[in-house]
């Protein structure tokens, strides 16, 4: 059985808050995923290295305005947020909060590859939630600086009446910017852990990974510092998350450090213990790269090409909506071997425009290309490729008040609108896109392209500095898009989407 050499990161993409368990011959992971749809994708590796996506929790998490995109609602860096993933007596649950509703949510299923997850909701925020089980009882353990604990009924559909609700930790405040937080919870060989995310403002000023343990549920704690590095990548710190053991005994954790554009990339470590305490990577370092015992086994990738050759309307996992689709306006079986994208409610920018679909960029450079029709496109339409989070860029056909098309490239005026930066008159029935990204050493910049011929091409537009920023707080993802300024009835039919990655 060949052993697996890991490289970090495990996944050069936007895989923020991980949350890992072992189960069976299996790793499942769950991610945050806020705005986009469906939610929390559930994924999968027999060796650490090799991740496909094979399940959402929810394809939808409320129904309404914001959710929706109506009326200029949306739910931008809100939605999902830091999802735990646990498995008790054969259940599996996934539990995070909702800043814009919120609401604690708790969804659970005995089949995480391919199961329904049902869901109940408590009215309350628990920030960063970590459920922790103790035989037929089950806790909640959450916040920022000051940490809290909840005790919920057994079925975890409600605060337990009488149940523990306390305080149950001061983190450490001098010299700390972020306090701790991002909690994830444990009950290991007689002790209590809980492991958090914290950045000083003294020492190597960085994010750091600190762990509280105690022999008792409520304490009292000591703690250490059990990871401090940055990879010697820019003083960006490898921090929050769990640890796990797999089925050979050995310990586990996936972290993520933040590489600006690109988004929040998972780092997975070996975890050793030393007199009770988890020591996390090798000599204090977060390894570049490390062999375990794991057999290596190759997976789908979680960013992948697609022909749209379909025969249902049910788009592969790698796709996620950018907020709730409009079901009634898109489809992949009206013309078969195409994605088609119908106009509907009116928008001025492609940041409120609803039916976009979107696949996670990857570093350290990748491209994505699309070959677009525009035959049926009408008067204020306008479709596409988009470099999306808040300075996004955009790269498609527009057409204009008496029918005229143009190939557009645009960016964020600054207030969301599209301000088009070249605009070069077009003919064909079809046009070939691309954009072109670079991540490497943060550089951040994508170029964006056009051809009528395949291979033919040439750039618009200008290059874009690409910048994370808290108004997504959200890696680049690539959307293909299309909507109306004036009229709905119009439609753009994508022949594929390809991705291509430049890796180390």
């Amino acid at each position: 059985m060949m052993s697996s050499k890991i490289n970090n990161p495990i996944i050069w993409a936007d895989v923020p808050d991980p949350s890992v368990i072992a189960a069976g011959e299996y790793f499942y992971m769950v991610s945050t995923s806020m705005h986009m749809m469906p939610g929390c994708p559930i994924m999968r590796s027999k060796d650490l290295v090799n991740w496909e996506i094979v399940n959402y929790v929810f394809d939808t998490l409320e129904d309404n305005d914001q959710h929706n995109m109506i009326d200029g609602g949306h739910i931008y860096s809100k939605g999902s947020w830091a999802a735990c993933l646990r498995e008790h007596n054969g259940i599996y649950y996934v539990c995070f909060s909702s800043l814009d509703t919120r609401q604690f949510y708790v969804y659970h299923t005995n089949d995480i590859d391919q199961g329904n997850w049902q869901r109940s909701v408590i009215k309350q925020l628990f920030h960063d939630p970590s459920l922790l089980f103790e035989e037929d009882r089950v806790f909640v353990i959450y916040g920022n600086g000051d940490i809290r604990i909840t005790e919920l009924t057994s079925d975890l559909t409600a605060v337990k009446e009488g149940g523990v609700n306390q305080l149950l930790l001061e983190a450490q405040r001098e010299g700390i910017g972020l306090r701790a937080e991002g909690c994830h919870a444990y009950r290991i060989n007689g002790f209590y852990y809980y492991f958090f995310i914290e950045w000083p403002k003294d020492g190597n000023q960085r994010r750091r990974q600190i762990c509280y343990r105690s022999k008792q549920l409520l304490g009292p704690f000591e703690s250490q510092i059990v990871l401090d590095d940055n990879m010697g990548y820019r003083n960006h710190g490898v921090a929050q998350g769990g640890i796990f053991e797999a089925g050979n005994g050995q310990w586990y954790s996936v972290l993520f450090q933040d590489h600006d554009a690109v988004g929040r990339i998972p780092i997975a470590l070996p975890v050793s213990w030393k007199d009770g305490w988890p020591v996390f990577g090798l000599e204090g370092k977060a390894p570049e790269e490390f062999t375990t015992p794991l057999p290596y086994t190759p997976t789908a990738p979680i960013i992948c090409s697609d022909e749209f050759d379909y025969t249902v309307n049910k788009l592969a996992l790698q796709w996620q909506w950018n907020h709730n689709p409009d079901h009634a306006l898109w489809t992949l079986t009206e013309r078969p071997g195409y994605l088609r994208l119908k106009t509907g409610a009116l928008a001025d920018s492609v940041l409120k425009a609803r039916n976009t679909l979107t696949q996670r960029t990857q570093g350290p450079a990748c491209k994505h290309e699309t070959l677009l029709e525009l035959t049926n496109l009408q008067s204020g339409d306008h479709a596409g490729l988009v470099a999306l989070q808040h300075w996004f860029g955009t790269v498609g056909a527009r057409i204009d008040e008496h029918g005229a098309c143009s190939i557009v490239m645009t960016i964020n005026d600054g207030e969301g609108r599209e301000q088009v930066v070249e605009s070069v008159p077009y003919t064909a029935e079809h046009v070939y896109l691309k954009i072109e990204y670079n991540f490497e050493n943060s550089i951040d910049q994508a170029c964006f392209y056009f051809a009528s011929e395949q291979g033919q091409w040439q750039t618009i537009g200008q290059t874009l500095h690409m910048k994370y920023t808290l108004d997504h707080f959200m890696g680049y993802r690539t959307g293909l898009f299309c909507y109306t300024s004036q009229q709905s009835g119009g439609y753009a039919d994508f022949a594929y989407f390809h991705h291509s990655s430049l890796l180390k």
